[in-house]
């Protein structure tokens, strides 16, 4: 069995891309700047609307194993898709990326591939309105004990907390992974995704993970404040590892050695998709590489910052290359 310096398990969705004015939203009655769940009619009316659509393989942690494995870790991605035209798409896409796309597409799956309807508005911000499909039934039975106990770190994505079945497989995979000698992890995805299964990701990160990376906005919702020191100094308390993004503010990790503020420069972005998903690329390919927590952060900093300077949400440009010319690597 190949061992992997990174294996990621999350929603395998294709991202459907499209510039928009804001009276577009409006008129289409969608939320700016936030990720809804849509049913499956509500996404072929959104999809027909779309102008100059882009298509991409997608979905959180997807991205971020995918810009690891552009860093050159040796990267897998544990995700569902129907044996459809998108769900072949995104498994060639994936394996184009130089990520092991581990399951083969599902024959006669009950549902089709996921994908969501991004726009994109005049200041970069994005509004994703996704239709989950057959990604979000992934299971115990989606995951192979012998890729999870393989991984040197794995990285999990919140979103698939919305089912019981997502949760167990988590739990096991994250068992599997510390008996290989792995790091588990997660990403937080979303502070309404927080919300709604507060007391399991609680129990997931005290019990089973080695790191937790998540917004501002997520960290405080996991233990319900508004004030984020209070929030990050719980969370440290249950996890050896925290990494908290804060926009424009920049970075905060903290672990047993201390907190570490890293600054950012802010920018306003042409396209936000992405942001977080490849910070987190950057700042796992850094921990992979034994690097201190201030220079992972530094990395995943300017990860982030090559993918808001184009639509899309995965890198354009060789970031080994970037990274080397900042000094970084």
């Amino acid at each position: 069995m190949k061992t992997y310096q990174l294996v990621g398990i999350g929603n395998a969705v294709v991202d459907v891309i499209s510039q928009c004015e804001d009276t577009f939203l409006d008129h289409m009655g969608i939320e700016k700047g936030i990720m809804q769940l849509i049913e499956r009619d509500r996404g072929e009316v959104l999809y027909a609307a779309m102008e100059g659509r882009v298509q991409t393989p997608g979905g959180s942690v997807a991205n971020t194993i995918a810009g690891a494995g552009a860093l050159g870790l040796s990267s897998a991605f544990i995700g569902r898709v129907h044996d459809d035209a998108l769900g072949r798409f995104y498994a060639q896409a994936m394996q184009d990326d130089g990520v092991d796309f581990v399951n083969a597409p599902v024959e006669g799956g009950e549902l089709p591939t996921s994908r969501s309807m991004i726009f994109v508005s005049p200041d970069g911000e994005r509004s994703m309105n996704t239709y989950l499909g057959i990604s979000s039934e992934l299971s115990s039975a989606d995951v192979s004990p012998a890729v999870a106990g393989a991984a040197q770190i794995m990285f999990l994505e919140g979103y698939l907390f919305d089912k019981d079945k997502g949760k167990t497989a988590f739990m096991e995979a994250a068992q599997d992974c510390r008996k290989g000698g792995g790091k588990p992890g997660i990403s937080l995805s979303d502070p309404f995704c927080v919300e709604r299964h507060r007391a399991d990701f609680l129990r997931l990160i005290e019990n089973e993970l080695e790191f937790v990376i998540g917004n501002e906005d997520e960290v405080k919702s996991l233990f319900e404040t508004d004030d984020l020191d209070v929030a990050l100094d719980k969370l440290a308390a249950i996890c050896p590892l925290v990494v908290c993004t804060r926009s424009g503010d920049g970075v905060s990790v903290v672990s047993a050695e201390g907190r570490v503020d890293v600054p950012v420069q802010k920018v306003v972005p042409v396209d936000a998709t992405g942001a977080g998903d490849q910070f987190a690329a950057g700042f796992l390919f850094g921990l992979s590489q034994g690097r201190d927590l201030e220079t992972c952060a530094k990395i995943g900093c300017a990860c982030a910052a090559e993918v808001i300077s184009h639509i899309g949400p995965r890198p354009q440009v060789d970031m080994k290359s970037l990274l080397s010319s900042a000094g970084l690597i």
